[in-house]
C-alpha cells in the first residue's frame, strides 16, 4: 500500500522525495491545495499588506495548517521589508544580567508573534560590527544592542552599521545612551551607585575598594562615578581601584590582588555587578578572611544568585525583565517613551552596621 499518496479529507500531505523522506512542503503546495494562485497564498502568508478576501484568507491558511507550511522568513522580509524576528545583541549570554534582559525581550515578542534571534558580542566592537553587518541582510524588525558601549574608535564603524541597518527599515534600541535618531532605554547607573554609596556611609563604612571594569566602558564608569559621590557625600573614601571586567573570574582576580596588596577589617568592597561581587566573595573566603564581618562587600543588578550567596549581597535592584521589555516596546511603538525604572538599594547580610553607626 502507497501511504504517500493524498487522501480525500487532505488534497495534498507533503511531496516525497526519492529516498522515501517527505520534503518540506512549499508555497505552490499550499496555493494548490487552498485552490489560490500563487500571488494570493503568498499575500496571506508571507505579510504583504495587500488585502486578500477573507474566504481566501481562510482556505489559505487552514491548507497551510494542514500541510504543516512554514512561512520563508526571506520571503516574509521581501514582502514587507523585515522579517518578523528581533535580534537581540548581548556580551555575555551566561551573564544573568543578560538573562534576565533577554527575558524581557522575549515576553514582549511573543505577545507580538515575534521571534527572537541573540547574537554574542563578548565585547569584541570588531565582532559586533561583523554581527551588525551580517545582521542587515536579514533585515529583522528590530535590533537591540544589550552590552555596555565604550569610546574606542571601533565604535564609530559600528554606528555607520547601524546607520545602515536603519535605512532599511529597521529599528535600533540601545540600553543606555544611544546615538542621535536611536531610541535608547537608560538605566540610571550613576543615581542607583549613588544612593548606594550613600547608605553604606550610612551604615558606618568609611573606606572602599571598588572592582570595576576596563576605563571607557560606559556602564562601569557611570557606577564607579556614582558611587564615589554618594560614599564620598556621607563622609566615605574610596582607596583604590582594581580593574578587571564584568565576568565572575575578574573578581576573583581583582580581588585576589587587592587582598595581596593588604586590606583592613572594616573595609567596604564595591563590585560594579553583583556576578563580580559574587567573584570576589571567593576569593575573600579563600583567603580566611569572613565576608561581612571583616571585609563588607556590595554589587548592582540584584541578579537572583544575589541572595542565595553566604551571606546574601547587598545591590541595587534593577527590574532587568522590564528593562528587556521595554526595549523590544521600543522596536514596535511609534510613539514609544520609556517607562520609569526604578532603582532600589536593598541592604542584606553581606555589609552589616558598622559599630556607632546610625541605622
Amino acid at each position: 500500500m502507497d501511504t504517500s499518496a493524498p487522501t480525500p479529507e487532505s488534497p495534498f500531505r507533503g511531496r516525497q522525495a526519492r529516498s522515501g523522506r517527505h520534503s518540506a512542503p512549499t508555497l505552490e503546495d499550499v496555493a494548490r491545495a487552498a485552490g489560490v494562485s500563487l500571488a494570493t497564498a503568498s499575500r496571506v502568508l508571507n505579510g504583504s499588506e495587500r488585502k486578500v478576501a477573507e474566504s481566501f484568507r481562510e482556505r489559505v491558511e487552514q491548507a497551510a495548517a494542514e500541510l504543516g507550511y512554514t512561512a520563508n522568513v526571506s520571503a516574509q522580509a521581501t514582502a514587507r521589508g523585515t522579517s518578523p524576528v528581533i535580534a537581540l545583541l548581548v556580551a555575555d549570554i551566561a551573564d544573568p544580567y543578560f538573562g534576565l534582559i533577554a527575558s524581557g525581550v522575549a515576553r514582549g515578542a511573543d505577545e507580538h508573534g515575534l521571534v527572537v534571534t541573540i547574537a554574542i558580542t563578548e565585547r569584541d566592537p570588531a565582532r559586533e560590527k561583523r554581527i551588525v553587518r551580517a545582521l542587515r541582510g536579514q533585515r529583522p524588525q528590530g535590533l537591540i544592542l544589550a552590552a555596555s558601549r565604550t569610546h574606542e574608535p571601533m565604535e564609530q564603524e559600528i554606528r555607520q552599521e547601524l546607520a545602515e541597518f536603519a535605512r532599511f527599515g529597521g529599528q535600533v534600541v540601545s540600553l543606555g545612551a544611544g546615538a542621535q535618531g536611536e531610541r535608547s532605554v537608560e538605566i540610571d547607573n550613576v543615581a542607583g551607585a549613588e544612593a548606594l554609596g550613600r547608605r553604606m556611609a550610612e551604615l558606618g563604612y568609611r573606606s572602599a575598594v571598588v572592582l570595576a571594569a576596563a576605563a571607557g566602558v560606559d556602564t562601569s564608569d557611570a557606577r564607579l562615578d556614582g558611587f564615589r559621590r554618594g560614599f564620598g557625600a556621607g563622609g566615605g573614601v574610596v582607596e583604590r581601584i582594581y580593574r578587571g571586567g564584568f565576568r565572575r573570574e575578574s573578581g576573583t582576580d581583582a580581588m585576589t590582588e587587592a587582598l595581596a596588596d593588604g586590606i583592613d577589617r572594616g573595609t567596604l568592597v564595591f563590585a560594579i555587578s553583583d556576578v563580580v561581587a559574587i567573584g570576589a566573595m571567593t576569593a575573600i573566603r579563600d583567603a580566611g578572611r569572613e565576608i561581612g564581618v571583616d571585609i563588607a562587600v556590595c554589587g548592582f543588578d540584584d541578579v537572583p544568585s544575589s541572595l542565595d550567596v553566604t551571606p546574601p549581597l547587598t545591590t541595587v535592584h534593577v527590574p532587568l525583565t522590564d528593562v528587556g521589555y521595554q526595549a523590544f516596546r521600543a522596536t514596535i511603538d511609534a510613539d514609544w517613551n520609556q517607562g520609569p525604572l526604578p532603582l532600589d538599594v536593598i541592604v542584606r547580610e553581606s555589609t552589616p552596621v558598622r559599630r556607632g553607626a546610625a541605622r
